[in-house]
């Protein structure tokens, strides 16, 4: 049996990691210092507790870390810390040069790192996400084998380290930006009171962002998490030479938001928030 240690079981981490346990693999989780609704999940998708950080690394062949991306080298220098010689994974929305910086420091302590990427929503009955790896060939193929049969679809890219962050990046900078401007277009929409007509002319189009205004108030809600996320895809669109303005925008506007973490806003409340206070009155 493959022993699994997940850094630190969020909607997404836990989701995960319970396919992994579901195929057949002990999944290890450390509650020390973690939130009340991460205990729920852990113990819903039947995580296994250790007591501590360094008890995870003695008895896990694997770790797996999929966190904010703006704490994922301070957590792969957590385990570093404690000495783990295994497979270290990280799995967090991260530019190829910041992946780089954590392969280098997995190094330290003997381990050997992977670069992986989870695209789509958490696996359940309905949704079968995709978890691209990359990096050595003898530490990707026992990371795809944790979820063989499973709703996680292991993909293995070429090329090492970098691949799969990039991959994520290049969706992610599309996709998270995409959801920031049409939010900001519904919201001067809505301050001229023409927001009914726009979603209008968004729904005779083929899958446009402007018409799901639903989804508006998840974004802000997540945007704690998808902030960080954009600034290192500006990072990875600098570090190809190209323009970076537009991620980098994205996560100035997700910063309006970052009051609304984790909680369920209304659209009136997601529009307040854009605004930030200014006193600006449609002319």
């Amino acid at each position: 049996m493959t022993t699994l240690g997940v850094l630190h079981p969020g909607s997404m981490g836990a989701a995960v990691a319970a396919e992994a346990r579901r195929s057949g693999a002990e999944v290890l989780w450390c509650p020390a210092g973690r939130s009340a609704s991460s205990k729920e999940r852990a113990a819903r998708y039947g995580l296994t507790p250790v007591q501590t950080l360094s008890e995870m690394v003695d008895r896990a062949d694997i770790i797996l870390s999929l966190c904010p991306p703006a704490v994922a080298e301070d957590v792969a220098l957590e385990v570093a810390a404690c000495s783990y010689a295994g497979i270290y994974v990280d799995g967090n929305a991260v530019s190829p040069a910041t992946m780089t910086n954590v392969s280098a420091i997995a190094q330290r302590s003997g381990a050997t790192a992977v670069d992986g990427s989870v695209i789509g929503s958490p696996p359940s009955e309905s949704k079968s996400p995709r978890f691209y790896l990359s990096g050595p060939a003898d530490a990707v193929r026992p990371v795809a084998q944790l979820f063989e049969g499973s709703t996680v679809q292991a993909r293995l890219l070429s090329g090492g380290i970098g691949q799969a962050s990039a991959l994520k990046l290049s969706y992610s900078s599309y996709q998270k930006a995409s959801r920031v401007l049409a939010a900001v277009a519904y919201a001067l929409a809505s301050d001229y009171g023409v927001e009914a007509e726009l979603v209008d002319i968004a729904e005779g189009r083929t899958n446009s962002y402007l018409a799901e205004t639903s989804y508006f108030p998840k974004v802000a809600a997540r945007s704690w998490r998808w902030g960080p996320e954009m600034k290192e895809a500006a990072q990875a669109l600098e570090g190809a030479g190209l323009p970076a303005d537009l991620a980098d925008a994205a996560a100035s506007v997700m910063g309006r938001w970052a009051g609304l973490k984790d909680t369920s806003p209304n659209l009136a409340r997601v529009l307040e928030e854009l605004h930030e206070g200014a006193d600006v009155e449609p002319s």
